[in-house]
């Protein structure tokens, strides 16, 4: 299940882009290999993340996995919703389970992450 409106990393978390803005999530794919997700730590807003870098945590029944800043920005919003459901992200990854929205320090920084096919041929792998 790849959208293909939307950018990847190689870390398995997906980018929509709204101008300078861009929301982020986990892919089906990584919430499928985490299982029931009972626990997620994301950053505050207000906060610097830096592509690359971890920005919080996943928790599920079998790990705990880091999110990865898929760009550098400020956290402009996070998903409130999964401090009492964090089982939206197995339910819906791309809708209701979405991670975090930040403001892009450098729009050019998109040019790094994977198109929907380049994603596809990386969990095939």
């Amino acid at each position: 299940m790849i959208h293909e409106d939307l950018q990847y990393t190689a870390e398995h978390e997906w980018v929509r882009l709204d101008g300078d803005v861009a929301e982020v999530g986990i892919t089906h794919f990584a919430q499928e290999a985490l299982g029931d997700i009972v626990y997620v730590s994301l950053p505050k807003v207000g906060d610097a993340v830096i592509a690359g870098q971890p920005c919080g945590e996943v928790e599920s029944t079998k790990s705990v996995s880091d999110i990865y800043a898929p760009l550098s920005g400020t956290v402009l919003e996070i998903n409130e919703q999964l401090d009492t459901e964090p089982q939206s992200i197995n339910q819906a990854p791309y809708a209701s389970g979405w991670l975090f929205k930040l403001r892009l320090n450098d729009p050019t920084q998109t040019d790094t992450l994977l198109s929907s096919s380049q994603y596809e041929e990386q969990t095939r792998a």
